[in-house]
């Protein structure tokens, strides 16, 4: 029974890896979670006047942007505080990460510039993609 429980010990993260992580995550809940949200809700939106989806898009700016710098700064923590020590294997698969993140960064910018709504609906769907992509990617490469 001791042998047990000493193999059923749950490791708990220090403080700091607990706020980094937790940035983190809750940086990716509102950068990624919120481009699928505000896509799923913009024919709502696109129903309460023309100036709708471009009210809501700015909206939404001011709360992604900061999520996604926060999510660059504290992926330049995570790798700090752990990159170090993985295999070559690991640093190339955050690498791939790392370019879906320039993608998904590129993907939004560019959407946030397009002047038709075929080039805002590809360029947010670009985004969206590498998000999901970097975002499986990020659980991957956590273990």
């Amino acid at each position: 029974m001791t042998t047990m429980l000493a193999t059923n010990v749950v490791h708990v993260a220090n403080g700091l890896t607990t706020l980094r992580l937790s940035l983190h995550v809750l940086a990716a809940t509102l950068w990624v979670g919120g481009q699928l949200v505000l896509g799923g809700l913009m024919p709502t939106v696109r129903g309460l006047g023309p100036d709708a989806p471009a009210t809501i898009a700015k909206a939404f700016g001011r709360l992604s942007w900061p999520a996604f710098w926060l999510l660059i700064a504290t992926g330049f923590w995570n790798y700090a505080a752990i990159g170090g020590a993985q295999s070559s294997g690991w640093r190339v698969a955050f690498s791939v990460k790392m370019l879906f993140v320039v993608v998904a960064g590129i993907g939004a910018f560019l959407h946030t510039r397009a002047d038709t709504a075929s080039k805002r609906g590809m360029y947010a769907g670009l985004s969206a993609l590498a998000s999901i992509v970097a975002l499986v990617l990020g659980v991957a490469l956590a273990g």
